[in-house]
């Protein structure tokens, strides 16, 4: 009997430690642009995804967005520089994430996955639309 509980401890650890809420940070890194665009269009649809997901956006720089996303009482903010080549979405900072040694709560992940998918789908938009 004392095989079986063995097991059956070792089992609910990976479990546990297969649930955690707490992931790698996930950066979004020099993602191609798959379309000519031309960088304002880049930007369009970066802009337009993230309002769309309530995101706030704000130009840091020349080709340098800086998106953030209060939820309840967490906050994320990234930075997503891009070009009519690529974009990137960078983690900047947040609030009560428990961001700690690079790791985050998995719901940063999640919206920041999100948005990746949302800008690529705005992009293949206005590819499609630059084409006509």
């Amino acid at each position: 009997m004392s095989r079986l509980k063995l097991y059956i401890s070792v089992l609910l650890t990976f479990l546990l430690f297969g649930c955690s809420r707490l992931q790698p940070v996930l950066n979004v890194e020099d993602t191609p642009v798959a379309y000519d665009l031309q960088n304002k269009q880049v930007k369009a649809a970066i802009v337009q995804s993230a309002t769309n997901r309530g995101w706030t956006i704000k130009e840091m720089s020349p080709n340098v967005l800086i998106a953030k996303l209060r939820v309840r009482s967490h906050m994320a903010e990234v930075k997503i520089p891009y070009t009519n080549k690529y974009y990137s979405i960078i983690y900047l900072n947040s609030e009560n994430l428990k961001a700690d040694d690079g790791k985050i709560h998995h719901n940063y992940n999640r919206w920041v996955n999100n948005l990746n998918v949302d800008i690529q789908r705005a992009i293949a938009l206005w590819g499609v639309e630059s084409q006509k």
